[in-house]
């Protein structure tokens, strides 16, 4: 009895012990060990390399914080993302970082963290139609969009050269100031004539339109989304090959929103036996675009270094905490509020400044690519 009386005595000191423990442990995913959560970061999806990139970027900037950080992944679907936000709150933190799935569908996700005294960081996309943002941490999406359609015009000469646009999600903000930026630079060319639409309707019946508006992109992103979507963009680009004559092919430009998609509807168009030469664009740096790039399979990607991005969030997050105010340079409306935000430089990388850009720069090992010069 004695020796039992013992035992249970130990257990009870351990047990003891255990609970007194203390200290809160870093996470990067999967879940805060200590039960608390300082910073909160709600990213879209596992299946695009971006957001793994974004992960690993924010794995290092955590890494020299004191503070505890939980990063969650909504796997493209809004009532995920709502859990997330939901599961973070239970877990106290002050500050959330977050790239929405859907624009819309997320201010009501924010509300609640921001009812629950949580200071609101939209990461990369802006969240729509709410005053629960407090901050925004972006590139510069319209100037991104910019960039790819001054590499289709730079690179276009004579007229009559055939056009295929593709966008991004209907449900995405960023997908209509990609498409905006890229009308900017485009628009002036289709009108000259340098540019002829081939696969939309609606750009078609609008091309005379210098500036779009808000309906006016939704009809024409309805008809050319990819949905961010590899599979949904091959098989709208070898629907618009199938309809098209051999007169709408030739030498081609095309407006790809991201690098995913790109490498997609470029693996289509260099199968299409009409198709002599196809230029096209893309944005995020993937390591599989770069090597399309370094080959000559994908024409141009947009580099958007996400460590200095992921270091901002960061940085903003600890000044919140700290009670300090952030550092903005620009303000963004989404509808229902001008939202402080910090924005972070693009880089255009082709064949010609891949070794600068990616490599120099510490972005990337030369190891992962073949062919680099």
């Amino acid at each position: 009895m004695k020796k039992v009386i013992a035992l249970l005595l130990c257990i009870v000191m351990v047990a003891s012990m255990t609970a007194c423990s203390g200290g809160k442990d870093k996470e990067t995913s999967g879940g805060s060990k200590g039960g608390s959560v300082d910073v909160g970061i709600v990213l879209p999806t596992k299946d695009e390399p971006r957001w793994l990139q974004d992960q690993d970027k924010f794995k290092s900037v955590i890494g020299e914080t004191d503070y505890s950080v939980e990063v969650l992944f909504s796997q493209g679907s809004s009532a995920n993302e709502k859990t997330n936000v939901e599961t973070l709150i239970s877990k106290g933190m002050k500050v959330l970082i977050i790239c929405a799935h859907d624009a819309a569908a997320a201010a009501a996700s924010v509300e609640a963290a921001k009812d629950a005294g949580v200071t609101v960081i939209a990461y990369d996309r802006l969240i729509t139609d709410t005053e629960a943002v407090d901050y925004y941490v972006t590139f510069d999406s319209v100037a991104v969009g910019e960039a790819m359609g001054k590499y289709l015009a730079d690179n276009a000469t004579g007229s009559g050269n055939p056009l295929y646009l593709y966008a991004g999600a209907a449900t995405d903000n960023n997908a209509f100031l990609f498409f905006e930026g890229a009308w900017n630079i485009l628009q002036p060319k289709i009108a000259d004539g340098t540019f002829v639409i081939k696969n939309s309707s609606e750009a078609v019946a609008l091309q005379d339109q210098a500036t779009l508006t808000r309906e006016q992109q939704s009809a024409i992103i309805g008809q050319v989304t990819t949905n961010w979507d590899f599979n949904e963009a091959k098989s709208k680009a070898e629907a618009h090959l199938t309809n098209a004559t051999a007169a709408d092919k030739g030498k081609v430009y095309i407006l790809a929103p991201n690098d995913g998609t790109s490498r997609s509807i470029a693996d289509v168009f260099a199968a299409d036996a009409d198709v002599s030469e196809y230029f096209i664009t893309g944005q995020d740096a993937e390591i599989a675009s770069v090597q399309y790039v370094v080959d000559g399979k994908q024409s141009m990607t947009v580099f958007k270094d996400t460590r200095t991005l992921a270091t901002d969030a960061m940085n903003m997050a600890i000044d919140v905490i700290n009670e300090k105010a952030p550092a903005t340079d620009s303000t963004y409306n989404n509808g229902a509020v001008d939202v402080k935000a910090k924005q972070t430089p693009i880089v255009v990388v082709t064949k010609d400044n891949v070794q600068e850009a990616l490599i120099d720069s510490g972005y990337y090992e030369a190891s992962k690519f073949t062919g680099l010069k």
